[in-house]
C-alpha cells in the first residue's frame, strides 16, 4: 500500500518529490533566505580542515551585490549579466573573442500535460559556446535528443547546470513557463520560434 503511494505521488508531481529528496542543497546555499549564504568552512561542501580552505572566498563576500533570488545559489544570473553587474570573459585564451549570441527559442511541448517548456538560446549562448551543449548532449536538429525529467533530475541534459551552477531545478515554473491555452494555434513537439 505505501509503495502505491510514493509511485502515485511520484508520478503527480515530480517537481515536488525531487524538492523533498534534496533539502540540503537549499540549506548549503541559503540557510535563512535571499542572499544568505553559510560560509565555505560550514557549507558542508568543502573540508574546513583542509589546507587551502582559508584561502577561498566566502560565497557572502563574493555574492551580496548581485540580484539575489530566493532558491539556489542565490543569485539571478541572467538578470546580474544583463544588467551589467558581472562580465564574463568570453575566452581565457583569446582576448579578442567575442560571443557568438543566438536569438532562437525552442519549445518542447511534450511535456506530460503540464507547462511547456521555452528554451532560449539567447540567455545560454550570452556566456557559453555552442559547443558546451552541441551536439555532444543536445543535437541540433529539432526533436533529435529524447529526454525527460528523470533525465534532468539524474544531472543529464539541463540537469548539467540547472541544480548545480544555474537556478535548481525545484523551480519547475521557471522553465515550464508557456501554457497551452496562451498559443494562438497548436504546435507540434519542438518547433522553433525567433
Amino acid at each position: 500500500m505505501k509503495r502505491r503511494i510514493a509511485v502515485r505521488v511520484l508520478a503527480a508531481c515530480i517537481g515536488l518529490w525531487f524538492a523533498q529528496t534534496v533539502p540540503a542543497v537549499e540549506e548549503v546555499f541559503a540557510p535563512e533566505g535571499p542572499g544568505l549564504w553559510l560560509p565555505i568552512t560550514a557549507d558542508g561542501l568543502h573540508d574546513p580542515t583542509g589546507p587551502g580552505t582559508h584561502l577561498l572566498q566566502n560565497p557572502s563576500d563574493a555574492l551580496f551585490y548581485l540580484p539575489s533570488s530566493s532558491s539556489g545559489n542565490k543569485v539571478r544570473w541572467v538578470e546580474a549579466l544583463q544588467e551589467g553587474y558581472i562580465e564574463p570573459r568570453p575566452s581565457i585564451l583569446d582576448d579578442d573573442y567575442q560571443m557568438q549570441v543566438l536569438d532562437l527559442d525552442v519549445l518542447r511541448t511534450r511535456t506530460a500535460g503540464i507547462p511547456m517548456v521555452l528554451f532560449p538560446h539567447n540567455k545560454h549562448t550570452e556566456w557559453l559556446e555552442c559547443g558546451n551543449c552541441h551536439e555532444w548532449l543536445f543535437k541540433s536538429k529539432a526533436g533529435a535528443t529524447r529526454f525527460g525529467m528523470f533525465d534532468v533530475l539524474n544531472g543529464e541534459y539541463c540537469g548539467r547546470c540547472h541544480g548545480a551552477v544555474a537556478f535548481p531545478l525545484t523551480d519547475c515554473y521557471t522553465c515550464h513557463s508557456v501554457k497551452r491555452s496562451s498559443l494562438k494555434k497548436p504546435v507540434k513537439e519542438l518547433e522553433l520560434h525567433k
